[in-house]
């Protein structure tokens, strides 16, 4: 990882220590979070998060789902409420974002915490030895960090999904999605990927399915 860790993805962040309380309607549902400095977007829940929820399938039936770099857990927090019976794991390698997740998940999850696992690592290291699969993995990839680490982890994704999971992402057209798309049909010819939605500069994939 980065010798800076004043990035959001660096796993000790060194921003000074400043906590926020913001709150935010998803799904017409409002939800409170908690977030800090440190974290990716702690003064209020970025526009691609928020177009990436708004968009994202969610299964109604009982699904094994994964928020991957879950920065303070808005995404997996809104899958486990629409999708109940669920169970959702949230992972993050910022010890600030996982201390965010687990005070959300008490705020707006408090009567399904049993049905939610929290895990610090990067990307999908903490589930190396739990011969774990998913039904769906949801991420919004942190780009800043370079368009590469996002295009080798899709190499992983389907030894983590289980047959029909799927892998559902959102993208600023800027910051590529047009060339993410293209390498995603170059890369698995045989795979479906669609565009659930284009909005405000965002795309939001699904694919795998």
């Amino acid at each position: 990882m980065e010798k800076n860790n004043n990035h959001y993805y660096s796993k000790f962040p060194d921003a000074n220590v400043k906590i926020h309380t913001i709150s935010e309607s998803l799904r017409r549902h409002l939800y409170i979070f908690k977030t800090i400095t440190g974290v990716f977007s702690f003064n209020k829940l970025d526009l691609g998060t928020k177009v990436f929820i708004e968009n994202m399938y969610i299964p109604i039936e009982s699904k094994v789902l994964l928020d991957l770099g879950c920065g303070y857990g808005s995404i997996g927090i809104v899958l486990s409420y629409e999708s109940p019976q669920s169970s959702v794991y949230l992972i993050d390698i910022n010890k600030r974002a996982i201390w965010c997740t687990r005070e959300n998940v008490r705020l707006n999850l408090q009567k399904r915490k049993k049905s939610i696992h929290i895990l610090s690592g990067n990307y999908f290291k903490p589930l190396k030895n739990k011969n774990l699969k998913f039904d769906g993995i949801f991420m919004n990839p942190p780009l800043r960090q370079g368009r590469k680490e996002f295009l080798k982890l899709m190499l992983e994704i389907p030894g983590y999904l289980n047959t029909n999971g799927s892998f559902q992402f959102v993208i600023k057209k800027k910051m590529g999605a047009d060339y993410v798309l293209k390498y995603f049909k170059d890369t698995f010819p045989d795979e479906n990927i669609e565009i659930l939605c284009k909005r405000s500069g965002y795309w939001v994939f699904k694919c795998f399915h």
